[in-house]
């Protein structure tokens, strides 16, 4: 037995072992390797790289909105420009205010100024009056038209008056306007007749204010 022999443990010997063991040599293709795990693992953020990205910011109505510590003053300027504040109104002008008020003011004391005129001032003073009735003789049931003429100063003012009739009416107050520089007044008055028979009658004009006066016209009704 040579050295190499003694080396050998037991059981290696030749012929020991199974007798069908026989040795194969596998193609590359039949040997099963570990497959690659495919699942995606993030790595870690190196403490040592800096702080995160910033939050990208949003957008409202074209304002830009950013977190963080604070606004820069080129932000805020540009921010102050793109919404600018609406001014208030202009106040209106003293004068204009003085203008509106004194309107109503001038208004008022024109008023009263005319109405003190025309109780305080002059009146319209009378000159002559004259009443005449057309037709004189009236016939079946006909109207006869009464009419008095006053002559006045020309002076603006209001004339009082009131008609006496011969069959005992007698008529309400009534007035009369004139206007500066009217100097002629002519009141009317209707008086119809009905039926038959014979009648002379008799109208007055009595003036109550200016100047007080009167003055009468007679016409006949004749029916039969």
């Amino acid at each position: 037995m040579t050295a190499r022999d003694d080396d050998r443990p037991p059981g290696d010997e030749p012929g020991s072992g199974d007798a069908e063991y026989s040795a194969t040599v596998l193609a590359s293709h039949w040997i099963q390797r570990p497959v690659p795990d495919g699942t995606l693992v993030e790595r870690p953020a190196d403490a040592g790289t800096g702080p995160p990205p910033p939050t990208p910011p949003d957008r409202i109505e074209g304002t830009v909105l950013r977190f963080g510590p604070g606004v820069t003053a080129a932000v805020a300027h540009r921010t102050h420009r793109t919404l600018p504040a609406v001014p208030p109104p202009p106040p209106a002008p003293r004068r204009r205010r003085l203008r509106g008020h004194a309107l109503p003011a001038l208004v008022l004391l024109c008023v009263l100024a005319f109405l003190a005129w025309q109780r305080l001032g002059p009146s319209v003073a009378v000159s002559t009056v004259t009443v005449t009735a057309r037709p004189t003789a009236l016939g079946c049931d006909g109207t006869a038209d009464v009419v008095a003429l006053v002559t006045t100063d020309g002076r603006p003012g209001t004339l009082s008056y009131r008609w006496i009739r011969s069959d005992g009416t007698t008529s309400g107050v009534l007035s009369e306007v004139l206007a500066r520089g009217q100097t002629q007044a002519r009141l009317h008055l209707l008086w119809t007749f009905q039926g038959k028979g014979h009648h002379t009658a008799r109208a007055e004009l009595r003036l109550l204010s200016a100047t007080p006066r009167s003055a009468t016209a007679h016409f006949t009704y004749d029916c039969r």
